[in-house]
This record gives structure tokens, sequence and C-alpha cells, in this order.
């Protein structure tokens, strides 16, 4: 008898600079896990996976910012994200004065 295998679990953050924190914005396990990963293929989204991460997110309800203490985990993946896809371009834009 083989074991059961995990069962898969997805979690898509939104966030723009004018949002504050990281938002929770899709969630779910099994075919609702699969729906958001194919979705996120489809339109270009780079898809992590990270099983830490992902079971601290599911704590966090949908439409509800990332909380604090998961800052640092989400910006340093939100940093590579850009350095990846920017990999042309300098390590960080310019810094805007007001």
């Amino acid at each position: 008898m083989t074991p059961p295998t995990p069962q898969q679990v997805a979690v898509a953050l939104a966030y723009g600079q004018s949002t504050g924190a990281p938002k929770v914005v899709a969630k779910g396990r099994g075919l609702i896990a699969q729906a958001i990963i194919e979705r996120a293929k489809q339109n270009g989204v780079y898809v992590h996976e990270s099983a830490d991460l992902v079971g601290l997110l599911m704590q966090v309800e949908l439409d509800e910012q990332i909380p604090p203490q998961l800052y640092l985990a989400v910006a340093e993946l939100l940093a590579w994200l850009y350095r990846l896809e920017h990999e042309e371009s300098p390590a960080f834009p310019p810094i805007k004065q007001p």
C-alpha cells in the first residue's frame, strides 16, 4: 500500500506600492490549489514553492494583509522575484524624491 500524497496547497498574494502590505487574494487545497497555480502560470505569474511559507499564509484570511511576522519572508521573496524579472536592469529601481 502506497502512502497518500500530500494534498496540494496554494496561496496567491497581491501587492501594489499603494496598498501597504501584500494581501492574500486566493487560497485553497486540492483542485482549488491546482486552479490557482494554473491561472498564475497562464498569466505569467511566477509560482514559488515553499511549504513552510504557504502553511503560514493559509492561516491569513482572504482579502487580509499578511501579518507583520511575515513581512521579512515575503519581502525577501518579492525582492528575489524583482531581481529575477529585471536581470538586465539595476538591482533596485532608483528612489524617487518627493
